[in-house]
């Protein structure tokens, strides 16, 4: 039997314990545990499938050994992961005079914008594509109109002929915290409607120039590409766009563009099909601390000016090769990237107030900025610039033609000028402000002549470049990815 006293101390524990349970309460860490259902439900029928067709031979690769898919080669080209070497030969059983046939060539996501049809997804995903399909959770295929991609912001804008769409809602990525949760639908590998979730890694990451990118562990591969990145809330904060990898496969590093800054390129695509931005010929760079120090400057703060292109922006206004610009229009530069953003952001032929560090002083100078070069030709996958607009992605390197005035100016007869280079191109020394003058001894005169004669080379050798660098002249070679 138990005493009076044990019985009391035992009525005690058991109501304490209804005090911590109540019916119908679960613990505070299953409380916490996000509940993706509804928002699949909600925002699903909003994702589309995308598929790209392209005309192109069916070739053996090196070797005989046939080609690797062309849109696993494209996702690993994309994240800088070598390829095995690729080589299109004669069409097998076929001469030269063989039809050309449709190909599958890749598979994306997308998400729906507005009821009347028009979809966002990446540039990457469609570019060079000769038809581009877009696929709804009904199951109708839906032949698309591209409206304008993007390749700098890698946003793109279809447009499908249908009405009363499911359409997403667009989120405030300024209330996005890091070590949220979020969301992605997409087709990976081609399975329509996958639902992948993790939490926000960081934000404002500058893997780009022009976008600072939101970095989540959501689980992103191939076919991810374009898809949207949900809040709790079920609204979009970002475009799945790119991951980190070692390997071709997600390494729990992804990216997803933000939305404020994809619809503000998406609103540019839709009223005129291109996206115009700030240009003002510089070739920026970061400043170390040991610089800064040594200049006088104190910290490390603000773009160090490596070259001035002739007849430029900054040319005009004063700004000289050595200058460190600390503030455009009152904002604080702190690195090459925030002067990259900045300048782009701002509508071409606009006064704007320039800070300059030179010499140990700050100097203070006016400018009116110029557009920066566009891509209208190669986004819109013109066929006769198509095998040049490749090539020229595969090594990295975009250029651009070089003015009369700006030719008498350097004293050359031809030559074009390097706008951005990555990959190969950044790997070999070239920069931007870099003169080409020759391709594989192939002297260049345009952009246009500098693809054409890009493309029709071997990219499984050397192909040498002769550079002009201020005053001085020399061979790059670019070799290929191995």
């Amino acid at each position: 039997m138990m005493s009076p006293l044990s019985v009391s101390r035992l009525s005690a524990v058991l109501l304490s314990l209804s005090l911590l349970i109540l019916p119908g309460q679960v613990p505070a860490q299953s409380r916490d545990l996000p509940d993706f259902t509804e928002l699949v439900e909600r925002v699903g029928p909003a994702v589309v499938n995308i598929r790209t067709t392209e005309r192109m031979r069916t070739a053996a690769g090196a070797n005989g050994m046939p080609e690797i898919d062309e849109q696993m080669q494209d996702f690993l080209r994309r994240f800088g992961i070598p390829v095995p070497n690729q080589r299109r030969g004669a069409p097998r059983g076929g001469g030269d005079d063989e039809a050309q046939q449709p190909q599958r060539r890749g598979i994306g996501s997308g998400f729906i914008l507005s009821g009347d049809g028009y979809v966002m997804t990446n540039a990457h995903v469609v570019d060079g594509a000769d038809e581009v399909w877009v696929t709804l959770t009904d199951k109708r295929e839906l032949k698309a109109k591209l409206i304008g991609a993007d390749r700098r912001s890698d946003i793109a804008v279809l447009k499908i002929e249908a009405s009363s769409l499911p359409a997403v809602k667009i989120g405030d990525v300024s209330r996005l915290k890091v070590g949220e949760w979020v969301m992605a639908i997409g087709s990976p590998f081609g399975f329509d409607n996958s639902v992948t979730a993790g939490i926000v890694s960081a934000k404002a990451r500058d893997t780009g120039d022009f976008l600072p990118l939101i970095q989540t562990d959501v689980a992103i591969n191939p076919g991810n590409s374009g898809g949207p990145l949900l809040n709790m809330r079920g609204e979009v904060v970002g475009v799945n766009s790119q991951i980190y990898s070692q390997s071709g496969g997600f390494m729990g590093i992804s990216f997803a563009i933000p939305i404020d800054e994809a619809i503000r390129v998406s609103d540019q695509l839709r009223g005129s099909g291109h996206v115009v931005r700030g240009f003002i010929g510089v070739a920026p760079d970061d400043l170390s601390k040991e610089v800064a120090e040594s200049i006088g400057l104190g910290k490390a703060s603000g773009s160090l000016i490596r070259s001035v292109s002739p007849g430029g922006a900054a040319a005009k206004a004063g700004i000289e090769a050595g200058d460190v610009i600390t503030k455009i229009d009152g904002k604080q530069i702190e690195k090459s990237t925030d002067l990259r953003r900045v300048i782009a952001g701002i509508k071409p032929g606009a006064k704007v107030s320039v800070q300059v560090f030179r010499r140990g002083a700050y100097k203070d100078l006016s400018m009116t900025v110029g557009e920066m070069p566009d891509d209208r030709a190669q986004a819109a996958g013109e066929p006769e610039s198509k095998g040049a607009a490749k090539a020229t992605a595969l090594f990295g390197l975009t250029v651009a033609d070089l003015s009369e005035a700006q030719k008498r100016e350097l004293k050359v007869s031809s030559g074009v000028r390097v706008e951005t280079a990555s990959g190969v191109a950044a790997r070999a020394g070239l920069r931007q402000g870099d003169l080409i003058l020759s391709v594989d001894n192939t002297e260049v005169n345009s952009a246009k002549q500098f693809q054409a004669v890009l493309a029709k080379l071997d990219k499984a050798k050397v192909i040498n470049l002769l550079v002009r660098r201020e005053d001085v002249v020399s061979f790059v070679l670019l070799r290929p990815a191995r």
